[in-house]
């Protein structure tokens, strides 16, 4: 939604890494080190160009298996990840979905639960003006990505703050065009669980004040049988935090257990897959 890849993803693709995995990581345009007008517009159908535009360049590598890609999401970004691989015509190998956040109306209820009505009245209302503003050509509308309680952050949950400053890399920056408050809706992808073929490891932290707790298993549930569901003591950012060790020691064991090894080969994850961090 709002994060860059040097936030709390290098812990991640250093270990895919370090496991025989090509890891690619990148910035969605507009946010970190990726140009792009204007910036920090957290619009979820650019985000999805910009996946699948990753994913495209990512099986044109050299010694990249193009079928045996995997997507690792964190939060929104599993909700695009869920889209790209529907659509995706060459399929998708795996995917790993962290904290994930694809279901808009559990996610509102839940944000709504802890900020109240007439907060979340007055983001859509900055949300709506900035739609309209973008529409006639006018600059951003923009707020804060993260705040504390009472503020009129994008996310303004106990966690939310600290949890994202304390992953935050230096290209990292707390400000978000408002718009963001509709892109739940655009990015409700949830029911697109059941048209994927691949196997998804799905992990959840148990006092989530972001992702709803209710998430997790209706990803499993929709997945009709190909995922299986991980939960960990913590909440949004404490997988991307002090978590982060046991998720990836799971994340690299289903991928073992998943992609399998070639024939004659050991039994680590093999280079071929690339790892879209989004």
């Amino acid at each position: 939604m709002g994060g860059t890849k040097d936030s709390g993803l290098l812990p991640f693709a250093e270990a895919f890494a370090g496991a025989g995995l090509d890891a690619l990581l990148f910035d969605y345009r507009g946010f970190g080190t990726s140009g792009g007008e204007p910036r920090q517009d957290a619009w979820p159908p650019l985000h999805r160009e910009d996946l699948a535009a990753a994913i495209a360049f990512a099986r044109g590598l050299d010694d990249v298996d193009p079928s045996r890609i995997v997507l690792w999401g964190w939060s929104w970004g599993f909700g695009h990840s869920l889209a790209v691989a529907a659509e995706s015509p060459d399929g998708i190998a795996a995917m790993l979905a962290v904290n994930p956040v694809p279901d808009a109306v559990a996610t509102i209820r839940h944000l709504q639960a802890q900020r109240g009505a007439v907060t979340m009245a007055r983001l859509t209302a900055l949300a709506t003006r900035d739609q309209i503003g973008r529409a006639r050509g006018m600059p951003p509308v923009t707020v804060p990505l993260v705040g504390p309680p009472g503020s009129l952050a994008a996310l303004a949950s106990e966690e939310s703050e600290p949890g994202y400053k304390a992953i935050a890399g230096p290209s990292w920056r707390n400000e978000v065009c408002a718009r963001v408050g509709l892109g739940p809706w655009l990015n409700n992808t949830i029911g697109r669980a059941g048209q994927i073929r691949c196997p998804i490891l799905v992990q959840t932290g148990d006092v989530d004040t972001i992702a709803h707790p209710d998430i997790g298993p209706k990803l499993v549930w929709n997945a009709k049988g190909r995922a299986e569901l991980r939960e960990y003591p913590g909440g949004h950012f404490d997988l991307l935090g002090e978590q982060a060790p046991r998720v990836i020691e799971h994340e690299l064991h289903f991928l073992r257990r998943r992609l399998g090894a070639r024939d004659g080969q050991d039994s680590r994850p093999q280079a071929e897959p690339a790892v879209a961090s989004s």
